[in-house]
């Protein structure tokens, strides 16, 4: 099957949060469903797959019928299916059987239909057993089970991940590189490897451009401070976006004041979208480097970084891609973007705290001089003179977070064994079932509505404070953000100084939904 485009246009989101919720529906009539069940996905390529969404409900002759008619009275003579609706009687191969060793409507509705949960489906992406990955999830809080809705803050982590960060310090815990020992080896084998893992994650060319760093954060600092230092200067330009966080304001911040440079934002749209045409108003030939987040982490909107990166390269200039809210949702391949740089965080793709990475093309790095110094970026050392190392090690001064390393290549690991795109296609659809649902809150605003948006909702409910509405959350078990989310010039763009954030991860399924939408219909009114 060919995978459709993920996060595609406005009128497949509406086919796709439609189809989804109808099938439901019907399922729940026919009481193949119960009322109570949870409301995710059933996925996988047998029948014992769909535990325990949906789990094993028995299709009936009449559901594709059933499911036609409400899609037309939905619809009408607009329905947006090619060729009609006719596809649903025969999308089911036995449908006497259950599900007949298939995902239901499979081959019809990808093709016919290109919505992103075919494409879970079609991968054997199940949101529940996932979550079984993630002990912290099996817990109560407030007497309620938790629901996680933060991840755009951190992300919890699977046991793969905890049990190689323990299994690193029980076995090969050990300084690396340089070292003649058993342990050593081993040591700088997993650290290197996960490196190579990364490159791979990316799709990177060499192992070589990877630096490891403690996040984003740094890895941007380090880009201001040494490519940053060496080629901007009085009166050049850096450009950015209206949506940033800070921490790709504030560096530049610094840099401009250090070297009399200018910082300019890109301004955005009603809906929290770049407006490309002003964008390239602001790249001029004094204009030395444009640092755009991917996925804006205050209101999800997914920025156009591929055209974003041809207008900047037309001028000659450079691009740094902050990736730390698009990592965990989108599949990444820096070379087919031909970003110059690429920033990550660990925590934010169900890695540990404290390592991250930047992505540089080897020109560009070879060409940066060192931003700290100490030892293992070092070739020799006199008090003349010292003679640093060549890549990557030249930014990696002092001992690395090793065992933080060898956590993020396990994230990796888990996170290509699900599959980003299967990961996508399952979020969208959870977005795609909160933001109607929210819409209908009384005195609820959601802030930011661009097409394109990664699984994150802001919201401001009229007479609550976002702190309020957090700890109303907070008393059901569930865990959302509240405040500016290190994105203050983001959310004044739009008139508010603090929002409630909800974010889905690849654990979360269409009960946390339901769950988080009860509770703020549930929140004390004046």
């Amino acid at each position: 099957m060919t995978t459709p485009d993920i996060f595609g246009g406005e009128e497949e989101s509406a086919v796709n949060a439609l189809v989804s919720r109808a099938f439901r529906d019907v399922l729940r009539e026919e009481k193949s469903v119960p009322e109570t069940s949870p409301t995710g996905f059933a996925t996988g390529n047998d029948a014992s797959s769909f535990e325990p969404v949906w789990s094993h409900a028995p299709v009936s002759p009449e559901t594709p019928s059933k499911l036609e008619e409400r899609l037309i009275s939905s619809y009408g003579s607009a329905s947006p299916f090619t060729g009609g609706t006719e596809w649903l009687t025969g999308a089911f191969r036995d449908p006497t059987s259950g599900y007949g060793g298939r995902p239901y409507f499979l081959e019809h509705l990808s093709s016919d239909v290109p919505g992103r949960f075919t494409v879970a489906l079609s991968q054997g992406y199940d949101p529940v057993s996932a979550r079984q990955d993630f002990p912290i999830l099996n817990q109560r809080v407030n007497g309620h089970h938790l629901v996680w809705l933060d991840n755009a803050a951190t992300t919890q982590k699977p046991l793969s991940v905890i049990n190689a960060i323990s299994s690193f310090y029980e076995r090969d815990n050990s300084n690396i590189h340089r070292g003649a020992h058993t342990l050593a080896a081993r040591a700088t084998d997993a650290f290197e490897g996960a490196r190579e893992k990364l490159r791979r994650f990316i799709g990177a060319k060499e192992a070589a451009e990877i630096v490891f760093l403690r996040g984003t954060t740094e890895a941007i600092n380090l880009v201001a401070q040494s490519y940053g230092a060496a080629n901007i200067g009085a009166g050049d330009r850096i450009v950015v976006s209206t949506i940033e966080h800070h921490a790709n304001i504030v560096p530049w911040q610094l840099l401009a004041r250090k070297t009399g440079a200018e910082l300019k934002a890109a301004p955005v749209n009603d809906r929290g979208e770049i407006i490309l045409e002003e964008f390239e108003k602001l790249l001029t030939s004094r204009t030395k480097i444009v640092s755009v987040t991917h996925v804006a982490n205050a209101l999800g909107t997914i920025n156009p970084v591929k055209e974003i990166i041809v207008l900047a390269h037309a001028r000659g200039i450079p691009v740094l891609v902050d990736a730390a809210q698009s990592s965990p949702h989108l599949p990444i391949d820096v070379t087919a973007l031909d970003a110059d740089f690429l920033v990550l965080s660990g925590h934010k793709i169900y890695g540990p705290t404290g390592i991250g990475i930047l992505y540089g093309k080897r020109t560009l790095l070879d060409a940066m001089p060192p931003w700290q110094g100490g030892g293992h970026m070092i070739r020799d050392v006199t008090f003349e003179h010292t003679e640093f190392q060549g890549l990557p090690e030249k930014f990696e001064a002092g001992t690395p977070d090793i065992s933080g390393a060898v956590g993020l290549g396990a994230a990796v690991d888990y996170l290509q064994s699900l599959g980003l795109s299967a990961i996508a296609a399952h979020e969208h659809a959870l977005l795609e079932y909160v933001t109607p649902q929210l819409a209908e809150i009384r005195g609820l605003r959601i802030i930011g509505q661009a097409a394109r948006k990664a699984s994150v909702v802001s919201f401001v409910i009229d007479g609550h404070t976002a702190g309020d509405v957090a700890r109303h959350l907070d008393r059901q078990g569930i865990a959302a953000r509240s405040g500016h989310h290190c994105a203050q010039p983001s959310l004044r763009r739009f008139g508010v100084e603090e929002t409630v954030r909800a974010s889905f991860g690849l654990y979360n399924t269409f009960e946390d939904v339901d769950v988080l939408v009860r509770a703020l219909h549930q929140l004390p009114r004046s």
